[in-house]
C-alpha cells in the first residue's frame, strides 16, 4: 500500500509516500522559517495561509517524482496534533477530502510518535524497547518506548524546552530565528567555559529538565557584560554545552533506569552536531548504542507521518465516516496501544 503522508503542525509543510513494501519513495519540505524570522517566532495565520499554498504543489511534486498517479494512493495519513490549530486543520481537511475523493482510508497521527518512529526509516533501524529523547523547539521529553502505541513518559521539562532556551538565548544575543542552528554557527568559533552558565536539574535525582533558568543566566550575563565579536561566540559555546551537558546526562540516566541499551534522538535539537558527538561517545562507553534520523527528518516532516500511518494501517487502524477534529493539545500517553485500536 503507498500511504500519503501530511505534516502542517507548525511551520513546515511536509508532503511524502511510503509504500509498505517498498519503503520511502519520495518526499518534499518547505520551510516557513524565513518568512517567520522577520518576527522571531511563529506567527500561525501566517503559517496556516502558507500552508494553503503550498500542500497541493508539493503533493503533485511527490508524485511526479515517484512516477506515481494520484489513484496509486491507498490511504492517506495526516497530523491531527499536537499544534498549531489552524495549521492542524489545513492539513486535516485536505487529508480528508483527498481521502473522500480516492475512496481510501484517512487516519490522523500523533505528531511526536511520528518523530519517535522516524528513527526506524534509517538503516540500521533500532529494535523495540528503545529509550527515546524527544528535543525540539517545544519539547523535551525521555520516553521508553516498547512499540508502535506503547509510549511511557520518563521525564519532561517543567519549563521550556531545549529548543526554546536555544531560541531565547540567541535572541538574547541578537541572532536570528530559529535560534538552534544560529547558536551552533557562532559556537563554532567559541571556547565553552570562558563564561559560566548553570546546568539546571542535571543532579536531581530524575529524569526531567529545565531550561528557563539557562535563559535568565543568559540575560544576566548580556545585560552585565558588553560582548565582542568572540565573546559572543564563547557565550554562545557555553549555552550549547550548558544545553547539550543537560540532555545527555537525562538520556544516560533514562537508560540506565529502565535497564535498556537502545536509545533513539528524535526531533530538531537531534540535528545538533555537539549533542550527537557526546551522546554518542558517552553512550559507546557504557555499551549503549544511539540511533539518530537522517538530518533531513530531525526537523517536523511528511516522511514520519506517512511511515507512522503505515504502521498504524497495518493494524487495521483508520478513521471512519467524514467528519474529523484537530487536537492542538494532546498527551502522546494518550494513544491508544495498536491492539485495541484508535478512537476516531
Amino acid at each position: 500500500m503507498v500511504v500519503l503522508g501530511i505534516e502542517t503542525s507548525c511551520d513546515e509543510t511536509g508532503v511524502a509516500l511510503y509504500d509498505t513494501r517498498r519503503g520511502l519513495l519520495g518526499h518534499a519540505l518547505h520551510s516557513q522559517v524565513a518568512m517567520h524570522a522577520e518576527y522571531g517566532g511563529v506567527v500561525p495565520e501566517l503559517a496556516s495561509r502558507d500552508h494553503i499554498r503550498r500542500l497541493l504543489p508539493l503533493t503533485r511534486q511527490v508524485l511526479e517524482r515517484a512516477k506515481l498517479g494520484i489513484r496509486d494512493i491507498g490511504a492517506v495519513a495526516y497530523t491531527q496534533g499536537p499544534g498549531l490549530a489552524g495549521a492542524l486543520l489545513v492539513g486535516a481537511s485536505a487529508a480528508h477530502g483527498l481521502a473522500y475523493a480516492l475512496g481510501v482510508p484517512a487516519i490522523g497521527l500523533h505528531h511526536l510518535e511520528g518523530h519517535l518512529l522516524s528513527p526506524l526509516l534509517a538503516d540500521p533501524a533500532p529494535e523495540f524497547p528503545f529509550v527515546a529523547l524527544l528535543v525540539s523547539g517545544g519539547h523535551s521529553q525521555l520516553m521508553r518506548v516498547g512499540g508502535v502505541g506503547d509510549y511511557t513518559l520518563l521525564g519532561e521539562t517543567v519549563d521550556d524546552a531545549a529548543g526554546e532556551a536555544f531560541d531565547k538565548s540567541a535572541k538574547l544575543l541578537g541572532l536570528g530565528y530559529p535560534g538552534g542552528p544560529e547558536i551552533a554557527r557562532l559556537a563554532q568559533r567559541g571556547q565553552a567555559g570562558r563564561f559560566q552558565l548553570p546546568r539546571p536539574m542535571i543532579a536531581s535525582g530524575d529524569v526531567n529538565f529545565s531550561f528557563s533558568g539557562l535563559k535568565t543566566a543568559v540575560m544576566t550575563l548580556v545585560n552585565k557584560h558588553p560582548l565582542d565579536d568572540q565573546g559572543r561566540a564563547d557565550l554562545c559555546a557555553e549555552v550549547q554545552a550548558a544545553i547539550v551537558d543537560v540532555l545527555v546526562a537525562k538520556s544516560l540516566a533514562a537508560l540506565e533506569d529502565t535497564d535498556l541499551t537502545r536509545l533513539v534522538v528524535a526531533g530538531g535539537v537531534g540535528a545538533n552536531r555537539l549533542l550527537r558527538e557526546r551522546l554518542t561517545a558517552r553512550a559507546d562507553a557504557r555499551g549503549c548504542t544511539v540511533y539518530y534520523p537522517d538530518l533531513e527528518f530531525c526537523t517536523d516532516n511528511g516522511a514520519m507521518i506517512a511511515f507512522a500511518g503505515a504502521k498504524r494501517l497495518e493494524r487495521n487502524e483508520q478513521e471512519d465516516g467524514l467528519s474529523f477534529s484537530v487536537r492542538p493539545r494532546w498527551d502522546l500517553e494518550e494513544l491508544t496501544p495498536p491492539a485495541a485500536g484508535l478512537a476516531s
